[in-house]
């Protein structure tokens, strides 16, 4: 059965990381995907590591789902190539620095004299304006200024610690797609494209927000600031690993310390107010008594209990988690050049249009011909562009 986009095209001019995940969950939902690479191609075509016959693993996860065709947008016979294929297409994504669109005669107003239904997405890290605009950005630096490398501090000692993964340009990637979806929609019942504008601080802050930063929700003075919380306390140390346990309401904490036999702690005087977050008394007590059982003792007796928990895997331990398995949330397929290959399969689960895999990331300008001929450029035509090195 056809995906939930199916029918939709999509431009895609993004390299890196924001801009090809967002894409890549366009394509799983079936939207025809048409990677727009330079003559040198995306970076992350690079194996730097995780790697088997030059296929980078990341790559391959954020270029499933996408044809590829190489243009060479330095050259006016690019241009016209590039508006050509948007005149019959519906969607343009891109994650240059600002600007660089409009200096190529790319630039929204640009294409949307071409194509008015077409829905224009602008990915980058600082939006259109402000003193940062120019600034080159990764996924560090919107760290830095959005507050996510405070996030993890020891709050005893207060330096930044960075997450150790790209985690602003992933969920700038699944920000954009809906951004993207939500256009597509409105066009729907309006007829007119638009220009959609997706900033990675924009979208690290709304994340932050509900959580992190209440103690900025409230303006005035009005309001007390409460202590910044660390999400150690939910990792407990046992005789041979670790477990997450999260105890929000009293019946949690109560089937916690059945568990851990251990008597009602919120009646014991002796914490006084230290609960939930304890003092070094109540850390103290509850880290022991974790202590006296292994990890698989003791997950049976707090699932029996109704506690929020779970057995902390270690990477490793991920793709043969019982949990994980019985979803089927990794597929395991086979890459023409890069071979047996496992990817996590596309998290929206439809009940009548499925998302699915069903492309490998291809190879660089692996479909530049069958692309140019579907938009009416005849063989000796391509051929004469290649030798030109307009395309290849």
């Amino acid at each position: 059965m056809p995906g939930s986009l199916e029918g939709i095209r999509v431009i895609d001019l993004t390299t890196i990381y924001s801009g090809p995940i967002c894409t890549s969950i366009l394509g799983d939902q079936g939207a025809d995907i048409i990677k727009v690479e330079s003559p040198d191609g995306d970076w992350m075509r690079v194996p730097i590591a995780q790697q088997r016959n030059g296929v980078s693993g990341a790559f391959a996860m954020m270029n499933r789902n996408k044809r590829s065709i190489v243009i060479n947008l330095r050259t006016n016979e690019g241009q016209q190539i590039l508006k050509k294929l948007v005149e019959q297409s519906d969607v343009l994504v891109e994650n240059f620095r600002p600007g660089v669109m409009k200096r190529l005669g790319l630039g929204y107003e640009s294409l949307k004299s071409i194509n008015k239904k077409l829905i224009y997405a602008s990915i980058n890290g600082f939006g259109e304006e402000g003193p940062y605009v120019e600034r080159r950005v990764y996924d560090a630096v919107i760290q830095a200024v959005s507050g996510m490398g405070a996030l993890q501090a020891d709050p005893s000692v207060d330096q930044p610690i960075f997450i150790n993964q790209l985690i602003c340009d992933k969920l700038t990637s699944v920000t954009a797609a809906q951004v993207i979806s939500s256009a597509l929609v409105a066009r729907e019942r309006s007829g007119i494209g638009q220009q959609v504008q997706i900033s990675m601080l924009d979208a690290s802050l709304f994340f932050l927000w509900p959580d992190a930063m209440l103690n900025f929700t409230f303006v005035g003075d009005d309001v007390p600031k409460s202590p910044y919380g660390s999400h150690a306390i939910f990792v407990r140390k046992t005789k041979d690993g670790y477990v997450c346990t999260m105890p929000v309401k009293e019946p949690d904490w109560l089937g916690l310390f059945r568990a851990l036999d251990l008597p009602n702690l919120l009646d014991d005087d002796r914490f006084g107010d230290q609960h939930p977050v304890g003092g070094d008394l109540w850390q103290k007590t509850i880290n022991e008594a974790y202590l006296q059982f292994t990890t698989n003792e003791l997950m049976p007796r707090l699932e029996k209990n109704e506690v929020p928990c779970a057995k902390i895997n270690a990477r490793p331990d991920v793709i043969n988690d019982p949990q994980v398995k019985a979803m089927g949330s990794l597929i395991e397929f086979e890459h023409p050049i890069g071979g047996p290959m496992r990817q996590p399969r596309p998290p929206g689960r439809f009940s009548e249009t499925p998302a699915n895999i069903s492309r490998t990331s291809p190879e660089l300008g692996q479909q530049t011909r069958e692309i140019l001929q579907e938009f009416g450029y005849d063989d000796g035509t391509i051929t004469e562009l290649r030798s030109k090195k307009v395309v290849r």
